[in-house]
């Protein structure tokens, strides 16, 4: 391992975890909940991991561990052996969504991390050379077989009728029916497995990679699900400068290729503006444009909240802006990841002055989605929001705590907000939306947890907009 890097902050808040005046941690138990108005009695295992989250916040800001420390350490990977990885947590997810995961940790340090549970006290390290991993996985999924079946297209290679996506008969890695039957068979299997047996799920999307080589199916490579693409460790490494370039030069070599590039971040203007050999990442993205999208993300939340528990991301107000430089270079970003939402602040005021400043942005389409969060986690989160108001502190937790809500988890066991209250927002949500013209797309695990029909949010909108937030348009032919 090469020595450690400090990492210098592009962005800091005033709001500090550590110093915050009169906010001294409790312990959620019984006793608390009833003080603070909660009404509703949770399951003794709930009330465990309140309990026992409320122990590990306290420890936390002892050690201050809360939030990442600003330290980066710096690897290789071997390139062969890196795992490919499907994003998908549901199984009807868009499968064929490969990941790109150059970096283990977050230095941004949001305390309600999907991924972490809120928890940064393990080490940043990022992977120097993972563009060459980039550069195979591309060639791999989507570079020969894209200028072997144009060719078959332009009826230079002979035909064979009847054979899926005019599969060539000398061209043994175009598309044939039975690849076709092969992947249907899997992505059922795959969904099943999620559900009934997910000691299976990795098994069968190796499977599904194995028969995705060769192919140029569409696919989606998001950059990155697990952390922030556009953090500092990334940038000032050059490690997302040299990925972007993999794809610049994936499209060069094949510009028939089906890939895409998908990034979901909490970048601002000065995370797009970071140089490396002379290139910006907004000229890195302005080469790629009609190739990828840019979707920013944004959280409803009270702003102090928000920079409590967003240590090192950039304010809203830079976010949309780096949406409207990417804009201006004819980069498609107009769609926002908004997550995670905070019930208790979602008023009807909240909802016009929140969404008409990502319309004003540029922003045509957004993907709602409510923080889920295990007992440990939400111990401290509400905690933090009852520094700033006891109330909606009590709101939070009555909208999880409750027994007939246990069943309503999302991936890696989190639980969600009550159903029915889930219902009414987003349709509240919606409600507005529509009279400023914004669609919203919806992932499959909120679709059937909530039993959400195509007749209120279409599969693919009327933007074009699916799932996550994919811009099913940017594929020839959608």
């Amino acid at each position: 391992m090469k020595q450690p890097i400090e990492i210098p902050n592009l962005y800091e808040h005033r709001t500090d975890a550590y110093n915050l005046e009169g906010f001294e941690p409790q312990i959620v138990d019984a006793e608390y909940l009833k003080q603070l108005g909660v009404t509703i009695e949770p399951s003794d295992e709930t009330l465990q991991g309140l309990i026992r989250g409320s122990k590990l916040f306290m420890k936390r800001l002892e050690e201050h561990t809360v939030i990442p420390k600003s330290v980066l350490y710096l690897e290789d990977c071997d390139p062969d052996t890196v795992e490919t990885e499907i994003h998908n947590y549901t199984g009807r997810c868009p499968t064929l969504t490969f990941e790109v995961n150059p970096i283990k940790g977050c230095h941004v340090g949001c305390q309600y991390c999907l991924v972490t549970d809120g928890v940064h006290e393990q080490k940043l390290v990022a992977y120097e050379n993972y563009h060459l991993y980039v550069r195979k996985l591309l060639e791999e999924m989507n570079g020969q077989s894209s200028e072997s079946h144009q060719a078959c297209l332009n009826g230079r290679v002979a035909m064979d009728e009847g054979k899926a996506n005019g599969a060539c008969s000398e061209q043994p890695n175009i598309v044939k029916p039975e690849d076709i039957k092969e992947r249907s068979r899997l992505l059922k299997e795959l969904a099943n497995a999620i559900v009934e047996s997910p000691e299976k799920k990795k098994d069968i999307e190796r499977q599904i990679v194995a028969l995705s080589r060769g192919k140029n199916w569409n696919h989606y490579y998001y950059f990155t699900p697990k952390t922030e693409a556009l953090q500092e460790p990334t940038l000032y490494t050059g490690i997302a400068h040299r990925i972007l370039r993999e794809f610049i030069a994936h499209f060069k070599k094949y510009p028939n290729s089906n890939a895409r590039l998908f990034i979901a971040s909490k970048a601002g203007t000065k995370h797009l503006l970071v140089e490396n050999e002379g290139e910006t990442i907004l000229d890195l993205f302005e080469q790629l444009k009609d190739k990828m999208q840019f979707n920013t993300s944004v959280s409803i939340m009270p702003k102090a909240f928000r920079d409590l528990l967003e240590p090192y991301a950039a304010p809203i107000e830079e976010r949309l802006a780096a949406v409207k430089m990417c804009q201006e270079r004819g980069i498609q970003a107009n769609s926002a990841l908004v997550q995670p939402i905070f019930v208790p602040y979602l008023t009807d005021e909240h909802i016009k002055e929140f969404f008409d400043m990502l319309h004003d942005a540029g922003i045509v389409n957004y993907k709602p989605e409510f923080l889920t969060a295990c007992m440990e986690n939400l111990a401290q989160l509400g905690q933090w929001l009852g520094h700033f108001d006891k109330n909606m502190e009590r709101d939070l937790y009555m909208d999880y705590i409750s027994p007939k809500n246990a069943d309503h988890r999302k991936q890696r066991g989190r639980t969600a907000p009550n159903r029915a209250l889930s219902i009414e927002n987003i349709q509240r949500l919606m409600k507005y939306t529509e009279t400023i013209g914004m669609s919203t797309s919806i992932c499959f695990w909120v679709r059937s947890q909530l039993k959400v029909p195509t007749s209120i949010i279409p599969i693919i909108n009327r933007n074009g907009f699916q799932c996550l937030g994919y811009q099913s348009r940017l594929f020839k032919g959608e």
